[in-house]
């Protein structure tokens, strides 16, 4: 379809970056760029939302978008996305930058918005490319024109667009998220590139190894551009054979993508979705997952004092009264690794991981003390019982305060099965894992004593709740 068509007002035109290259830009381009998708059926991934009948693609197709959010890692194709929109939509398409651009170019674009659907009846698309670097006073600016349709915003972010973007502006979009690409579909696009003769390399000699290609697609870690401008680098540093061909080894491959970069932002997503995974790999008693995910914090140079933070909380929560020593081993951990720092630090945090991993498991402390807490906040406030308030000071005692207090260690085996709440009340349920079980037998022994005490002492304040 001609240009023209798709958008009638000549005078504009699409960003420079998706006009078709000439050949002098395309020498001058990364291949990445060059290689960006033309069309939904370029498009690699993100099938769970651009797939046959799957509502964005049909949105596209028909010209039915409204406002739109796209969030994901790095060179998952959120641009690549909006650019084919901007082909397919009979919209203007405007582009701005979190970066780069300030309120003065939001509102020069929103003007112009106006202007064009009041005059032409023609709406604009404006695409905000990391739109989580937008404050929250600019990306206000934005929501009076979304509200009355005067524009149709669509947002790319690497951030979760719930935490770094203004609640009505999300409120007001549709968000999708766009996963890593699979290793078959870096394959894929490799391949693509090898053979296509305008804007890849194939107007080069060029013979690839698949292990080398395949290499490149895992190491990419789901992103594109990372896997393209490697297979670029690989092929225009590497010297032809006598017979003319460049040849891609894995060698060559290994060579030429960079050490795999852990995708971890220090107050973005990876960094809560990692902690969040190593807790629940510790919690799940699986030293492997663990350890992993303690690997890749470690590498991407999380501080040692926020991992084993959360170590003694996950062995206070999770492994609790099972296994004592593990609250003691964490904080021991906790003391090791502020202490000795990096690079050594990993190795009590990687203690510490395993036995909390591996130790047996009960939740009953936070399960005990948070029910107790719900009690307080909502029930009846409990006095304490005259018994058991302070009786040292003069005139105590003419209070009825202490009188009665039983010393425990003068009962046998130190216990007085005396009251000490004034109600009836269960908020700790021990489990029989391991030392817990023997914490349980004597609970259960003790709650009997104190049953049997309320039986023979019909004027023991203890009582119903």
């Amino acid at each position: 379809m001609a240009h023209d068509q798709l958008f009638p007002d000549s005078a504009e035109k699409l960003p420079e970056e998706i006009i078709a290259p000439t050949p002098d830009t395309v020498r001058s381009q990364p291949l990445a760029a060059r290689m960006r998708p033309r069309n939904l059926d370029e498009y690699a991934g993100q099938s769970h939302i651009l797939g046959p009948g799957q509502l964005l693609r049909r949105a596209i197709e028909a010209d039915r978008i409204q406002s739109l959010i796209f969030y994901g890692p790095p060179g998952t194709g959120k641009t690549s996305l909006a650019q084919i929109i901007a082909r397919q939509t009979k919209s203007k398409f405007e582009r701005l930058s979190g970066v780069e651009s300030n309120v003065a170019d939001m509102r020069r674009v929103l003007s112009a918005a106006t202007n064009r659907l009041e005059n032409t009846g023609r709406s604009t698309i404006l695409f905000i490319d990391e739109i989580h670097r937008f404050n929250k006073s600019q990306q206000d600016v934005l929501l009076p024109d979304v509200e009355s349709g005067v524009i149709k915003l669509i947002g790319a972010t690497t951030h979760n667009p719930f935490f770094f973007v203004n609640s009505p502006l999300v409120s007001r979009s549709q968000i999708f998220e766009l996963r890593p690409l699979t290793e078959e579909d870096l394959f894929s696009l490799l391949q693509r590139a090898l053979a296509d003769r305008e804007r890849g390399l194939g107007c080069l000699k060029i013979s690839a190894d698949e292990n080398a290609l395949r290499h490149l697609a895992t190491i990419a870690d789901g992103d594109a551009r990372k896997a393209l401008n490697s297979l670029e680098i690989a092929a225009l540093t590497t010297a032809p054979t006598a017979d003319g061909i460049t040849r891609i080894t894995l060698a060559v491959a290994e060579q030429s993508i960079q050490k795999k970069a852990v995708v971890y932002d220090g107050d973005g997503d990876a960094h809560y979705d990692t902690i969040s995974a190593f807790i629940k790999s510790m919690r799940g008693s699986d030293p492997d997952a663990a350890l992993y995910w303690l690997a890749k914090m470690i590498h991407a140079g999380e501080d040692p004092r926020f991992i084993a933070r959360r170590i003694v909380i996950c062995a206070a929560e999770d492994v609790g009264l099972a296994d004592p020593m593990a609250l003691v081993l964490a904080n021991a951990c906790l003391s090791a690794s502020e202490f000795v720092g990096w690079p050594e630090a990993r190795i009590p945090l990687a203690e510490a991981t395993i036995y909390i991993a591996t130790a047996n498991k009960s939740n009953s402390a936070i399960v005990a003390i948070d029910a107790a807490l719900a009690d307080v906040r909502s029930g009846r406030t409990i006095p304490v019982p005259e018994h058991l308030r302070d009786g040292h000071y003069s005139g105590a005692k003419k209070l009825g305060h202490g009188i009665g207090y039983e010393y425990a260690h003068d009962g046998k085996d130190h216990f007085v099965a005396q009251d000490y709440l004034g109600v009836d009340k269960t908020f700790y349920e021990p489990t029989e894992q391991g030392v817990e079980k023997k914490i349980k037998e004597r609970v259960e022994k003790w709650r009997a004593a104190f049953a049997e005490s309320k039986v023979q002492n019909p004027k023991s304040k203890i009582g119903p709740a």
